[in-house]
């Protein structure tokens, strides 16, 4: 029997399978609002039988956006049109998340059919870019002005707000991020956290951010329902942020109420050489779960029914997300349920495309 499609539960949640649509930026946003694009993509993910159906990055400040097309959520206008959207998700069986998210000083780029190049404030752009300490990105980037302690606040009670909108448009979970080089990361990694403060230096102290945030969205976020947080595990580089880091961290968030940890990796500095193939992140969620006992989601080049059933039967992760392969075909769970020998998963509409 592939357990790659046995019920999971965290909470009081429960999704019909172990796998997951992965956060991917759409670029299709005006001023933060979904759209009839993000209805039409996400649905049809759910139609084509995942387990959980997370949005794009959706920034918790203006200022936090990728790109100026990036989803948003930190207008209460925003609310109306991703209610929409969970209604539509769930009513095709999935359940809906939404990842919460700040750039810092990664925001304010061009999307990338654009170049995703640096975008100047008569181009679309904003300034000032904001991180944990004034270090650019790249020598091609802006230098990001440190948050100030007040500054600080400000983001955490931006999240904080964010999740209230997120329970009021009906999502069943939130995904802090906390990887690829983006904000919290920012705190989270030497490599870019040169602070002298309590947010700077000493583990405790750059894991501080994404601690906070945490407990303050779990004030507000149900017990009911899951609070996930991707991290990326390992920078790639010696003396940056690495899996016993990420292995302490994660125990830390388990105790203040986070549920899952999705295991993802790099992106603090650009130029890194990251040992691509299938299946290579794999091994940190598979540590995270072993070492801190936590639930773990393992990403990255994950393609097949076969690899993806063999992550979760030999408890390497709990749940599988996936992002390209579920761009190039949204009813890719279908496909592997057959190819596993797995009771019909499409939909009665669908039928006869399958006899």
């Amino acid at each position: 029997m592939a357990q790659l499609f046995e019920a999971f539960k965290i909470r009081e949640v429960t999704f019909r399978n172990r796998i997951a649509v992965s956060p991917m930026c759409q670029y299709s946003s005006t001023n933060g609002y979904a759209n009839d694009w993000h209805k039409i993509h996400l649905a049809s993910r759910a139609v084509g039988g995942s387990g959980l159906v997370l949005t794009e990055a959706a920034a918790v400040e203006p200022r936090g956006r990728i790109s100026p097309q990036d989803l948003g959520i930190w207008l209460d206008e925003h609310v109306e049109n991703l209610a929409q959207i969970v209604e539509l998700i769930h009513n095709f069986g999935a359940v809906a998340g939404i990842q919460l998210a700040h750039a810092g000083r990664k925001a304010s780029t061009a999307k990338p059919s654009k170049g995703g190049k640096f975008l100047d404030e008569n181009q679309e752009g904003w300034r000032p870019l904001v991180s944990s300490s004034a270090i650019a990105f790249s020598k091609d980037s802006p230098i990001p002005e440190a948050l100030t302690i007040e500054g600080i606040k400000q983001v955490t009670e931006a999240f904080v707000k964010a999740a209230q909108r997120s329970l009021q448009a009906g999502f069943k979970v939130i995904e802090i991020h906390a990887a690829h080089g983006y904000l919290i990361h920012q705190f989270l990694s030497p490599l870019a956290n040169t602070r002298t403060d309590d947010y700077g230096g000493s583990f405790e102290n750059r894991t501080r951010l994404l601690r906070e945030i945490v407990q303050g969205v779990r004030e507000v976020w149900p017990e009911t329902h899951p609070l996930f947080v991707r991290i990326s595990a390992t920078d790639w580089v010696d003396k940056g942020w690495d899996i016993e880091q990420s292995i302490a961290l994660s125990d830390k968030l388990k105790s203040l109420g986070v549920d899952l940890i999705d295991c993802s990796s790099g992106g603090i500095i650009p130029g890194i050489n990251i040992p691509s193939k299938p299946g290579y992140q794999t091994q940190f969620a598979e540590r995270i779960r072993r070492e801190a006992n936590i639930d773990t989601g393992a990403v990255g080049l994950i393609t097949s029914g076969e690899q993806a059933d063999k992550i979760i039967r030999t408890g390497s992760a709990d749940i599988v997300l996936l992002g390209r392969e579920l761009l190039r075909n949204p009813y890719w769970p279908h496909l592997a349920a057959k190819q596993l020998g797995h009771d019909k998963l499409w939909p009665v509409q669908y039928d006869r495309a399958w006899q």
